[in-house]
């Protein structure tokens, strides 16, 4: 292998090249993407992260450059010095940035040579996620992938820029924290120093964000690294970034419209495209009632509409049973659904059952006048009527009902709006729809543990109008509490937050945490109440779903550098693995083994 020398080091990016250049003596470096032997020619195209460029070799090319050119192979790490020059008439190729240059090679070194790699680098590819994964290194080659992760850094600095000039302090919090009770799992981290006390990483920067307001910083921003030990979806990782930020003097007006500022900076200096602001507002209610999802994708129509005083009067006992178990029957109207086939219908009453429902009711009313349906004949002609009335229901429409429980009928439903608006291409995905959720339930109930959790976390500030009801009432407690949605996907989140001693007492003592127990958990936060807090709340973005949404993906793992894939394993480096048996036995951990693993 030859040495790596000052002769071969880069003047300029292969993807820079154009007419302008011709003339010019440049040196490039990169990968070999393919080389061509033409017998008196031969071309190899050059690849960096910025493109591709043609490299020539020819008659004029020095015989020892051209034999070595000839040895050249795909993702071969090449040095190429020599002039740039147009492209002969008839070779210049429009789909390529450079294609109206090459350059005529007179200096060239192999500095690394390649095995024919498990797959071709090349855009767009269809390569099992597993392969590109098991050999990320190889897959971030890849175009697409390089347009990705740099879309992604310059997200960040200019989110860096955004909140830097409104004043906001860039502070670092730390990643190795106290065990928290409430919300997913945490990750623990053993302390060598400390036997059989454990460290955790943090969910959020939450407690400590809140501290720093304490400790009168007024305006803190971070691009924060959290971890959850919770199952994976397309959206989420076991380690994620937020854009993590905290004010105090502050209301949700001023959080609001701060944030609005930033997604428009985002837009205008990133996406290059105008964005209205104000975003619509909706309470968390509203949202439920109409989109039954407390993140609703507004970009098209399918919304729910409430049966139950019409259903719950009839005699077929799966409509009347839910309302008079304390249930509802809710529909959506499909138009033009009609058309949808059978076996399309039996597939979306499949659909709703992983969400909860036990079936989906239907009335499909053809085009022509035809009609058929799973319930029609349980009903009466006035009472059909007053359904399709009622739900706007008319001729090449499908009707689509789910009675049950609540929550299980705003599940199913809400996520059903979704499946038949993407089945029918009824979504515009050059739409940008972005929405405020507000006033979210303070508490949630769960039915299994017979207590109440935070709906988000137990230092979020009920609303004033609401603080009598916290100890007779507490599931009619609505929070100070606002999410960022777009298009469907929650984008960040966040809270007025408590800080006075006597609202984070009694938000305690709903949540069934004793005086000794939040003295144990939280008893650095209680202290610091003592010493004058200000009024202060914040936000959090999800960046990687940031990314993910403007770069029009569907999947986070691609604007993520070395992501982990559903059982929170990394396929490249086969992590997690286990412990060396001497680092366990320094820690005072014994691994035990689940005989029926």
């Amino acid at each position: 292998m030859e040495k790596f020398t000052s002769a071969d080091k880069r003047t300029v990016y292969c993807g820079t090249l154009t007419a302008a250049d011709v003339g010019k003596r440049v040196t490039v470096a990169g990968w070999a993407q393919r080389q061509r032997d033409l017998g008196a020619l031969i071309f190899i195209d050059l690849r960096d992260r910025t493109g591709i460029v043609q490299l020539a070799f020819d008659d004029n090319t020095d015989r020892a450059i051209f034999d070595d050119a000839f040895g050249v192979r795909a993702e071969f790490v090449i040095s190429a010095s020599g002039v740039v020059r147009a492209r002969g008439e008839g070779a210049v190729n429009p789909n390529m940035a450079t294609g109206e240059v090459e350059i005529a090679v007179d200096r060239m070194k192999i500095l690394g040579r390649a095995e024919t790699p498990p797959f071709a680098i090349v855009e767009n590819s269809d390569v099992k996620s597993e392969l590109r994964l098991t050999h990320r290194y190889l897959d971030l080659r890849r175009p697409d992938m390089q347009r990705n992760i740099i879309a992604r850094s310059k997200i960040v600095g200019l989110t860096r820029n955004y909140f830097a000039d409104n004043g906001f302090i860039d502070i670092e919090t730390p990643c190795l924290i106290k065990p928290t009770p409430e919300g997913a799992r945490d990750y623990l981290v053993p302390s060598r120093v400390h036997p059989g006390n454990f460290y955790a990483l943090p969910q959020s920067p939450q407690l400590y964000k809140q501290l720093l307001m304490y400790s009168g910083f007024d305006r803190y921003i971070q691009i924060a690294r959290c971890f959850r030990d919770e199952d994976l979806r397309a959206d989420r990782q076991p380690e994620f970034t937020q854009i993590d930020l905290e004010m105090s003097f502050a209301d949700e007006e001023d959080i609001i419209a701060l944030n609005e500022g930033y997604i428009k900076y985002i837009f205008d200096n990133f996406m290059n495209m105008p964005l209205e602001t104000p975003f619509p507002r909706m309470t968390y209610a509203e949202a439920m009632e109409r989109y039954g999802s407390d993140k609703p994708d507004t970009r098209f129509g399918l919304e729910l509409c409430d049966i139950s005083d019409i259903a719950g009067k009839t005699g077929f006992g799966v409509f009347s049973g839910a309302v008079a178990d304390g249930g509802s029957v809710r529909a959506i109207n499909v138009p033009g659904g009609a058309s949808m086939a059978r076996k399309e219908i039996d597939s979306l009453v499949e659909f709703v059952k992983t969400y909860g429902a036990k079936g989906l009711a239907w009335y499909k009313h053809a085009a022509d006048g035809t009609v058929s349906s799973s319930f029609a004949k349980f009903l009466t002609e006035d009472e059909i009527a007053a359904i399709t009335a009622k739900t706007g229901t008319g001729a090449g429409d499908l009707l689509l009902v789910v009675a049950a429980k609540n929550s299980v009928v705003f599940d199913s439903l809400g996520a059903l709006r979704c499946e038949v608006a993407k089945r029918l291409g009824m979504i515009d995905k050059s739409k940008f729809n972005f929405l405020w959720v507000t006033e979210f339930p303070l508490f949630e109930y769960d039915e299994d543990d017979g207590r109440y959790y935070a709906k988000h976390h137990p230092f979020t500030m009920p609303m004033l109008e609401d603080y009598d009801k916290i100890d007779t009432d507490p599931g009619s407690v609505r929070a100070r509490a606002y999410d960022c949605v777009l298009n469907g996907t929650e984008l960040g989140g966040g809270s007025i937050r408590i800080h006075t001693t006597e609202m984070q007492t009694k938000m305690f003592s709903v949540l069934g945490i004793t005086e000794d127990d939040a003295k144990e958990k939280f008893g650095f936060l209680l202290e610091a109440f003592k010493y004058g807090v200000p009024p202060h709340g914040g936000l959090a973005f999800g960046l990687d779903r940031l990314v993910t949404l403007l770069l029009g993906l569907e999947d986070i793992r691609e604007v993520i550098a070395f992501p982990k894939v559903q059982n929170a394993s990394e396929l490249m480096s086969k992590c997690p693995a286990a412990a060396d048996p001497a680092s366990l036995e320094e820690l005072g951990i014994a691994v035990v083994v689940d005989e029926k693993e």
